[in-house]
């Protein structure tokens, strides 16, 4: 049976003949069905049809991932007529008509859709714990969360069940994920990678589809793979660049704690960051304390709630309109019932005020990069938790926590800039922790070419098939 690799090596395999489309995908399916009781990141499975889509594969050199198996995040990401619940029991039954733009770039390539993801309900919340499907498990120690609000697809990567699969980036929904999983968690520039076409944006902008893998060259793939506008897409990225051998000497700005005043920091993170730095100095870069001081702004993250709470009380209005009558309060987890609550109070007025402050923060923001190539920080505020540290019944405690976790993901959904996790640390218990890399907006060749010169220095992942809450 075909052991787990990254998505270009099982490529390979097929390329060459030494393996075919349907034994890839048996080899996941078992994978599957073997450690996902453990872990709860798979909430729809579609084997089946999975297996009758690899033999109809054509031979064809066109399909550059032909037989590869893939797992899309149940949030965004339609494929026809397969489940889209967003994390929520009130879509339970839905199923999609069409295929969004990326799954049919993602079928045209020769990928196998194994099935769909756990997330949160509707993406707003960084640990994938939702009352319609349970937690996610973290593929190391089942007691952690897995991250969100792409956890399922982290966990199922990280465990070896896939190379890859699919995910969105809000406010950290890709980075923290990667960072707690110890993966490769690229958020693509603003426009760079169609949501459509049933969503125009996401999030004012803020949130972007990508991709979570356990390789850079497959991150890089997957790039340039899903890359380009599509009909009716509000943005248009910069031309993609292509990955430079070597970036040559970089300008590295670095900021191993929060930056707002009485934060508290966490010593793990600014280890994680600390390392990163020598790592990149030792490879020839300018590397220096700094970073653009706006992002201590304590004014950001109430602007960036109103734009988030007013797009989910839109989305919960739409999904009414989806299943054929209203969606009440009681039928939604405590945090959306308030998050809607608030964003059907903001008003028109209020919205475009916090717009106009976040043009002015990403104007701020831009001038800094005018002076450097790269900024690291932590991939997170916090260190990995456990299940249950977000409560679903205190939501004060629950914002709080989670403005700690995301103050330095965020801004740049913001500002539209890519910004990738790397997994260049681990705790004392052995848990993985990220670092971030943030470029100028439309430099993912950049992060890619400096992520490649780090891949040496990642933390390893679980070999295959190694049961939850042990690793190599």
């Amino acid at each position: 049976m075909p052991g787990m690799d990254d998505a270009i090596a099982l490529a390979d395999l097929v390329r060459t003949g030494q393996a075919t489309p349907r034994e890839l995908v048996e080899a996941a399916i078992g994978r599957i069905e073997a450690l996902d009781g453990g872990i709860n990141a798979v909430v729809h499975r579609r084997f089946e049809r999975a297996l009758d889509e690899a033999d109809a594969l054509p031979d064809d050199p066109a399909m550059p991932f032909r037989g590869v198996p893939i797992l899309l995040k149940d949030l965004g990401w339609n494929s026809e007529g397969d489940p889209c619940a967003s994390g929520t029991r009130v879509l339970a039954k839905y199923r999609a008509q069409g295929d969004d733009h990326g799954v049919r770039r993602l079928r045209r390539a020769g990928f196998v859709v194994l099935g769909r993801t756990n997330t949160p309900e509707l993406g707003t919340t960084i640990t994938t714990e939702p009352v319609s499907t349970g937690p996610t498990r973290h593929p190391r120690d089942p007691a952690y969360s897995a991250g969100g609000s792409s956890g399922g697809s982290a966990a199922a990567v990280a465990a070896g069940m896939v190379p890859l699969a699919t995910a969105s980036d809000g406010g950290g929904s890709i980075r923290i994920p990667a960072s707690v999983c110890g993966l490769v968690g690229l958020k693509p520039s603003r426009g760079r990678v169609s949501p459509g076409p049933r969503v125009s944006e996401g999030w004012g902008g803020f949130s972007v589809p990508g991709v979570l893998t356990r390789s850079v060259r497959d991150t890089a793939a997957l790039l340039e793979l899903l890359s380009g506008r599509e009909p009716g897409d509000p943005y248009d990225a910069p031309p993609l660049r292509p990955v430079p051998p070597e970036p040559g000497v970089l300008r590295v700005g670095y900021l191993a704690r929060d930056p707002r005043d009485g934060v508290p920091g966490d010593p793990d993170c600014a280890a994680a960051v600390e390392n990163a730095a020598r790592l990149l100095a030792g490879l020839g870069h300018e590397v220096a304390p700094g970073y653009p001081y706006q992002l201590g702004d304590h004014g950001f993250a109430g602007h960036y709630g109103v734009i988030v709470s007013s797009h989910v009380a839109a989305e919960v209005e739409h999904m009414g309109r989806m299943r054929g009558r209203p969606v009440e309060p009681g039928e939604l987890e405590p945090r959306n019932q308030i998050m809607a609550a608030a964003g059907k109070k903001s008003g028109a007025t209020r919205y475009i005020a916090s717009l106009q402050w976040l043009n002015d923060f990403r104007v701020y923001l831009a001038e800094w990069w005018k002076r450097h190539d790269l900024l690291l920080t932590p991939a997170m505020g916090v260190a990995p938790f456990p299940l249950g540290w977000i409560p679903a019944d205190d939501f004060t405690t629950a914002m709080d926590r989670t403005g700690r976790a995301i103050a330095f993901t965020s801004p740049f959904n913001a500002t539209g800039q890519p910004a990738i996790s790397l997994p260049l640390h681990r705790t004392a218990a052995g848990l993985p922790v990220g670092v971030q890399l943030v470029a100028a907006y439309g430099r993912e060749d950049l992060l890619l070419s400096v992520a490649a010169q780090l891949e040496p220095h990642f933390t390893p992942l679980p070999e295959p098939g190694t049961p939850p809450g042990r690793s190599r």
